[in-house]
């Protein structure tokens, strides 16, 4: 951990230099960065081992867990199972379930026949407003297409 904490020291004196006027440049003393970058690099290798061991025993520990883990569940599953097919009760929940998921598909059934039938009528409702709509434009259109400013002049005459 020692090679982050010198890293973060090194982008933070970079983050905090001195701009250079119109430049996207920095001003950054030269030795003090090259003395943390030389720190990093030696530190660095002793970091990457310390990580490679952590990681090997990680995954070694996990491997080893996972393994009991299944054999653990593949045991249960076994055991469950035949616990429950030696019930009777097995025998009347799979009927009462395949009851219920009769029931409900028949309400979803019904229920999409409503839905349906409610969303026609609010299509018609939108139909006949949209048609009136439609024959109001065109009627206005009419009127500006085919009077002039004297035949409405003479309209409101008579």
């Amino acid at each position: 951990m020692e090679a982050i904490e010198k890293l973060q020291s090194a982008i933070t004196m970079v983050n905090e230099a001195r701009a250079v006027p119109l430049s996207a440049s920095c001003v950054v003393h030269r030795g003090e960065l090259l003395g943390i970058l030389e720190e990093i690099n030696q530190a660095l290798p002793v970091d990457l081992a310390n990580a490679k061991k952590l990681l090997a025993n990680r995954e070694h520990i996990v491997e080893e867990g996972r393994q009991s883990a299944e054999q653990l569940i593949s045991h249960a599953r076994e055991e469950v199972a035949r616990m429950v097919e030696q019930t009777a009760i097995v025998a009347a929940a799979r009927e009462e379930s395949a009851r219920l998921i009769e029931e409900a598909h028949l309400k979803v059934e019904q229920e999409r026949e409503e839905v349906d039938a409610y969303i026609d009528s609010r299509l018609a409702t939108l139909e006949v407003i949209l048609n009136k709509t439609l024959e109001a434009v065109n009627r206005g259109r009419e009127r500006l297409a085919g009077a002039s400013d004297k035949d409405v002049l003479s309209q409101l005459a008579d």
